[in-house]
């Protein structure tokens, strides 16, 4: 299987929780030119950065651990890299950096230095943001509400198609028998998972 069609079977599952902009680049089946391929770069320390963002939107719990040790920080630059057109590549990096400046504005800190609860306050704004945008239809912080969207969608794609994603967070059985599309769940039991 490719990683394309996994994700697509990803993004089918999570259904409404994924944005359409999302949806759009996966289902496509175009595939990007040459040129338009690694058009913007991420470095280490962005990858660092990416990963906390990832883990604030899916955090270690008790019975699992999170998206910084799903791999997150690398896999979110290379999807936006290898699947999304250099446009939305520009604007997702453009949107990073504000992120970064906006932590500056708001905590005087960059984002590495701010701690979880500031972490929090920043995604629940970057959230509030996104929901007034899509309302009122601005352009006012269009990249950094482009980069919310793009990292959360990247973060729930990534993370529940990755091992710990799937066997971890979810409940797996390795070899299920058959297909129950109305399994009933024991109350605290784990969504299953698919395999």
């Amino acid at each position: 299987m490719h990683r394309r069609e996994a994700l697509r079977n990803v993004a089918f599952l999570l259904g409404g929780a994924i944005s359409a902009t999302t949806m759009g680049v996966l289902f496509e089946s175009f595939t990007l030119p040459e040129n338009e391929k690694n058009f913007v770069s991420f470095s280490l320390e962005d990858e660092k950065i990416l990963a906390e963002f990832a883990d604030i939107i899916v955090p270690t719990t008790k019975s699992s651990a999170g998206a910084k040790a799903a791999g997150l920080g690398k896999f979110i630059p290379m999807m936006m890299k290898d699947c999304y057109p250099a446009t939305m590549q520009t604007s997702f990096a453009n949107g990073f950096k504000e992120l970064q400046a906006k932590s500056m504005a708001d905590f005087k800190k960059n984002y590495l230095a701010l701690t979880t609860a500031e972490k929090t306050k920043l995604m629940v704004d970057l959230r509030a943001m996104a929901i007034a945008q899509k309302a009122s239809k601005s352009e006012d912080n269009k990249d950094l509400v482009y980069f919310f969207t793009t990292a959360r969608d990247l973060t729930l794609l990534g993370y529940y198609s990755s091992e710990i994603g799937c066997t971890k967070a979810r409940e797996y059985v390795l070899i299920p028998g058959r297909y129950d599309g109305s399994a009933p769940l024991k109350p605290g039991q784990k969504s299953w998972a698919t395999g």
